[in-house]
């Protein structure tokens, strides 16, 4: 099973998102996503959110929370991301990332923006509660169809 991360930066009561409207054959095309991608095959976790963020971002992260793992399946593709925020870092945001736009968002403006389903159930919980969680979100056809908090 495929695993990433994701980590939503934080700022004045702000999280730093980005609109995926660049990549061709995007997922998330059309949808405000936190910062994050894919864990290469040498990389721990840790240091794939670090190059990530580096990447996406040009932003350097000193330190991190681990928030949740989530398990996503849709169809016949399954993911498990692990969740992440942060609001120890150092930089400029980069105004040229190749993946999209990015922007520094209300925490309460959030449910106005195009989220996926999933990401609004686990952003509740998230900001209701510093605790670790897990959760498994299915889709069909890119609808959501069930959330279940696990832990």
């Amino acid at each position: 099973m495929e695993e990433t991360v994701l980590i939503y930066l934080e700022k004045d009561n702000k999280y730093l998102m980005m609109f995926r409207n660049k990549k061709l054959n995007d997922m998330n095309k059309g949808k405000y996503i936190g910062v994050g991608g894919h864990i290469e095959e040498d990389e721990t976790k840790g240091q794939a959110l670090v190059r990530e963020v580096a990447e996406e971002t040009s932003l350097i992260l000193k330190s991190y929370t681990y928030r949740a793992k989530l398990t996503f399946v849709n169809d016949d593709y399954s993911e498990i991301m692990h969740l992440y925020t942060s609001n120890d870092f150092t930089g400029i945001v980069n105004e040229n990332c190749n993946e999209g736009d990015l922007i520094w968002v209300d925490k309460d403006k959030l449910e106005e923006l195009p989220l996926w389903e999933g990401d609004k159930a686990f952003l509740k919980v998230m900001n209701d509660s510093d605790d670790y969680f897990e959760m498994t979100l299915k889709y069909k056809s890119n609808e959501l169809v069930s959330v279940e908090r696990t832990l």
